[in-house]
This record gives C-alpha cells, structure tokens and sequence, in this order.
C-alpha cells in the first residue's frame, strides 16, 4: 500500500509538473478508445496500447533522471548532459515505436 502510494504521488506530481506528460496522457485518452475500435482481437490491442504506454514510461524516467540531475546540481557537467541526453533519446525511441505500431495499423485500415 505505501508503495502504491508513492506511485500515485509520482503520477500527479508528473501530471502537475510536466507538460509532455500532460500531452501523453491527452494522447492515451484519445487513443484508448480508438484502439479499441480499430483494434482486430485483444493482442492488437495491446499492441496498440504498449506504444501510448511506452511513451508514458520513457518520460516518467526521463523526468526522474533530469529531476535528479538537477538537485544534484545546475552547474553543467559532461556526465549529467549524457544521462539528460540518455532520458531524452529513451522517448524518442517511445515515439519511434508508436509511430511504426500505429503507423502500420492505420496504414493497414485504408
């Protein structure tokens, strides 16, 4: 229970404090119902759904990394740029995997 908790924290204050975050959950309530119409059996919809979700959970990470890295402090550092860099290129990943799920799913449906 403690543990859930925390998550739920986490949750809100990603919510309240990051608008990429606040983009990906738009995204998941637009998606979600889209999938399921779109969506050929259960398993597609997982697919579907992994993509939205996997973004989600590169930018909760990356956000922690650059949480982190700041309070450890603003002055620039080469290591700190590389795992803001590092957290930054896991969304792009995210997005690229979406894109190519979806992608394929809609070039599918014309």
């Amino acid at each position: 229970i403690p543990a859930t908790k925390n998550s739920w924290l986490g949750l809100k204050a990603a919510y309240k404090y990051e608008i990429a975050f606040r983009q990906e959950v738009f995204l998941f309530v637009i998606l979600l119902p889209t999938a399921c119409y779109i969506a050929n059996g259960f398993v597609e919809f997982c697919l579907l759904m992994s993509g939205v979700f996997g973004i989600m959970i590169a930018e909760l990470l990356n956000s922690a990394i650059e949480a982190t890295i700041d309070r450890i402090g603003l002055e620039r550092h080469e290591l700190s740029g590389r795992a803001k860099d590092l957290g930054s290129a896991a969304v792009f990943v995210a997005i690229c995997y979406f894109l190519i799920v979806w992608g394929y799913k809609l070039f599918t449906l014309l």
